[in-house]
């Protein structure tokens, strides 16, 4: 169970973190002196990136006329979708780890109490019960 906490606040700590960074990402792509044309193609690039890196709560965003028509849209939306799509996958492969690791400790735990029952059973067999040595322990 603490595992499973801890997984799930992991797992949202890098989502908000993911989905912070294109929110602002074209506030610090303008700063830094891009074109407005290549933070906004980045921006809508970066949106379908992770929506083909396996977000389902993303959309695909991409202007077709200013894509074709403008060269740095066209850059920053072809940036923005390479960097986003691996960024998703690769938080969809840090999940997938999580999630395998927790189930191997989970199964660890199981296989290791099995034991410890075969253990008991072998220790006892043999041995019956009888409430009268009990009653002369007292």
């Amino acid at each position: 169970m603490k595992t499973t906490k801890l997984l799930l606040v992991t797992s949202a700590i890098c989502g908000m973190v993911i989905f912070s960074g294109c929110a602002t990402e074209k506030d610090i792509m303008l700063q830094e002196g891009h074109s407005l044309a290549y933070a906004d193609g980045f921006d809508d690039g970066c949106h379908s990136g992770k929506k083909a890196g396996g977000n389902m709560f993303e959309s695909f965003k991409k202007d077709e006329n200013r894509f074709s028509k403008h060269s740095k849209y066209a850059q920053g939306w072809s940036d923005g979708f390479r960097q986003c799509e691996n960024e998703q996958e690769a938080l969809d492969r840090q999940i997938r780890m999580s999630q395998e690791q927790q189930l191997l400790t989970e199964e660890r735990k199981r296989n290791n109490q099995m034991d410890t029952y075969h253990l008991e059973q072998q220790a006892f067999k043999g041995i019956k019960y009888d409430p009268k040595l009990l009653n002369n322990l007292k």
